[in-house]
């Protein structure tokens, strides 16, 4: 069987790893096509790969789990004969802050969650003083807080990891751009057609080609609603010391988590905000300075004195249908998978959908964890899988 991964990142690679690793594909040819070989301005290596259970939809919150624990056992399944990946995970939690307005949606997710056996814990806002006393409390009602399993990790050294294992087990890297894919007879792809004039052929296709994953299924005739869509990180450093800080989501829709000495912080639009599709990759420093930094400020007195010392700013592969990720066969096309269209959660769920991508091909169905929720047959059906936990 050859098999053809238009996306060599951190799903693509996942997917790569997973389906090399099956003892029941022992003759299958793995090809992945990557257009970017340097991954710098790739989605994978710009995230701020961060795990979280506190989702509202019940399968992301399942694909969570999973991802943490593969994230400890990783030093060992990925490791090559002369490598341990050191993937620095840190599981300090994720703490959501409401307003009384927010309040009562905070409560029916954290519902959902306690069903799913994450966990979290509600605070009141004299419990969040306690436990972050450099934290003010101004204006919020309440939070949620992970306890063990949320975090953050070294998501580039994922990705590396994925790729060296992944190639060890033989899958073959291409650096090339793909164009598209290849109709053969009936409704099969037969191949995906390159930059360079060649096609490599195969007899499944999986498009994980992130932000555009959109455009690829559209050479099919598919529509797939995938867009690229700029966020923008900043790297903060801060005199004072913020002990035991999680990864914070403010009520004004800005999120900052600790990296090392400084801090990461960033946000996504919110309510008439302008979100365009693909604009250029370039930081808007003002979206700290005039949006960010006040609420900031406010919520962490001490980062009044911050110091911005870098930033960037890549692409979240936003499905604008439901903003949850699309996983399974293209319905015009039974041969293709599409695995993309996580709306800023693929580092996480990586280990989860190519594990599932795996069982697809191999075995013609899910075998673990049931994706079938994430079916892109929902688009045709206009049967949104809406994810109210985007950060």
């Amino acid at each position: 069987m050859k098999i053809v991964i238009v996306g060599g990142g951190v799903m693509g690679s996942s997917i790569a790893y997973h389906l090399a690793s099956r003892p029941d594909l022992p003759n299958v040819q793995i090809t992945v096509v990557e257009r970017d070989p340097t991954y710098a301005r790739a989605s994978s290596s710009l995230s701020a790969s961060s795990i979280r259970e506190q989702f509202s939809a019940p399968i992301n919150i399942a694909m969570s789990q999973f991802g943490v624990s593969f994230l400890r056992d990783a030093p060992a399944l990925l490791a090559t004969a002369d490598h341990e990946p050191l993937l620095s995970v840190h599981l300090d939690g994720y703490l959501f802050l409401a307003t009384d307005a927010g309040m009562e949606a905070l409560r029916a997710r954290h519902e959902t969650q306690r069903r799913m056996f994450a966990d979290v814990t509600l605070l009141t806002p004299a419990q969040i003083a306690a436990r972050f006393p450099w934290m003010s409390t101004d204006g919020v009602a309440g939070g949620s807080l992970g306890l063990s399993r949320e975090g953050w990790f070294d998501g580039p050294a994922l990705l590396a990891a994925f790729r060296r294992k992944a190639r060890s087990l033989g899958v073959t890297y291409v650096a090339a751009n793909a164009l598209g894919f290849r109709r053969g007879e009936g409704a099969k792809v037969d191949g995906v057609v390159l930059d360079d004039g060649a096609t490599v052929a195969c007899d499944v296709a999986v498009n994980a080609a992130g932000p555009w994953a959109g455009a690829m299924a559209a050479t099919l005739g598919e529509v797939v609603p995938i867009r690229p869509r700029k966020r923008m990180v900043f790297v903060l450093a801060c005199k004072t010391p913020l002990p035991d800080c999680p990864l914070v989501i403010d009520p004004t829709g800005f999120w900052m988590r600790p990296e090392g000495k400084l801090f990461l912080i960033g946000r996504s639009p919110t309510g008439d905000e302008t979100d365009p599709d693909e604009p250029p990759l370039e930081v808007d420093e003002t979206m700290f300075t005039d949006v960010i930094w006040p609420a900031l400020a406010h919520r962490i007195p001490a980062m009044e004195a911050v110091r911005v010392t870098s930033s960037w700013a890549g692409y979240y592969e936003v499905n604008t249908f439901d903003h949850n990720g699309l996983v399974g066969a293209l319905p015009g096309c039974p041969n293709v998978i599409i695995a993309a269209g996580f709306s800023g959660h693929g580092m996480q769920h990586s280990p989860a959908v190519g594990r599932g991508v795996a069982e697809l091909v191999a075995a013609g169905e899910y075998e673990t964890l049931d994706l079938s929720p994430l079916s892109p047959t929902r688009l045709l059906e206009r049967r949104p899988l809406l994810e109210l936990n985007v950060v």
